[in-house]
């Protein structure tokens, strides 16, 4: 039955012009679907209810209104925005088998998640260079990152993600599926999407790497660069309180950049090199991916930044 119902869908995408996908849960655990949705939803909880608390605490608290609190008042938009753009196909799949989805529906889903993905790239990279001033230009630091230059630095990143990702989607329309089209993740992953083409995907993977080079390939230059500035302004700090101090201020960043850069460059690796992985592989290390930075953001600065954990509790109700 199942054989009849992938050679039907296989013959649907070879004769309309709208071809359908087919979004993949847990491999191998089909069955327990229902049980496996359980974490998923205390992870999408955890992470719509953290960072919503911490755009809440630095709009109404005027003691955040900083630079800093500003990016990091981006980077929960960023992560809610990831978690949003994708919970609502990946609970779909887990609940209800709702695994199709058209081609249109693939793009828009991609333009979210892949524009949420560089803003949140950009964001990291203004965080860093927040981070430099503070330490290594502090007399200076309130007139170079005034209000002004910070949205101005929100607006060039939403230009970047627009100009990247219009040109990488609409290169997707011309393509021909012609297969059965089933992806590996629960939500649609432009490297994916691709390799499931049938014609010519030379433009898209050209296009693809200029993305990559001009979001990963510069921000984590940009990123290293600040922090090798930093460390070198540091150890010229003779008291060793005072390099403690100023290093526990770029803790929580470290920890950000980690939880960010390190599944989705595994990610990718794994989807260009580790073909004859396992689909197990591929869907953990995609859930990984859009989870663990909207999850564990929010808690970090939560933990290591005093003034968050303060406006925090103050909103929280007391006996």
């Amino acid at each position: 039955m199942l054989q009849i119902q992938d050679n039907m869908e296989m013959l649907s995408n070879m004769t309309s012009k709208f071809p359908t996908f087919l979004l993949t849960g847990i491999p191998g655990l089909e069955s327990a679907h229902a049980w496996v949705s359980v974490p998923f939803c205390c992870l999408y909880s955890i992470a719509l209810s953290g960072n919503t608390m911490v755009l809440l605490v630095v709009i109404t608290h005027k003691s955040l209104r900083e630079p800093m609190y500003y990016f990091l008042s981006m980077l929960s938009a960023t992560d809610l925005g990831l978690t949003v753009s994708t919970m609502s196909t990946t609970l779909g799949a887990l609940w209800f088998h709702a695994s199709e989805i058209s081609l249109d529906n693939c793009i828009i889903q991609m333009f979210f998640l892949h524009g949420f993905t560089f803003i949140e790239s950009g964001v990291l990279v203004a965080m860093a260079f927040d981070r430099y001033v503070a330490v290594c230009d502090p007399l200076r630091y309130a007139t170079i990152l005034t209000s002004s230059r910070v949205n101005q630095i929100g607006l060039l990143m939403i230009i970047r993600t627009v100009v990247l990702t219009v040109p990488l989607l609409l290169l997707l329309k011309p393509l021909s599926f012609c297969g059965a089209n089933v992806l590996s993740h629960s939500y649609c992953y432009h490297p994916d999407v691709i390799k499931l083409a049938c014609s010519d995907t030379q433009a898209n993977s050209i296009c693809g790497l200029i993305n990559l080079i001009l979001t990963t390939g510069i921000d984590t230059p940009c990123i290293v660069l600040s922090y090798i500035l930093i460390i070198h302004s540091v150890l010229s700090i003779a008291s060793p309180e005072e390099r403690h101090k100023v290093f526990s201020t770029c803790v929580s960043h470290i920890g950000a950049v980690a939880i960010f850069y390190i599944p989705m460059m595994s990610l990718s690796l794994v989807h260009r090199y580790g073909l004859s992985a396992h689909k197990a592989v591929h869907a953990t290390m995609a859930n990984i991916y859009l989870l663990l930075p909207p999850v564990l953001n929010p808690i970090i600065y939560s933990i290591k930044t005093k003034q968050i954990r303060k406006a925090i509790s103050s909103l929280l109700p007391t006996k």
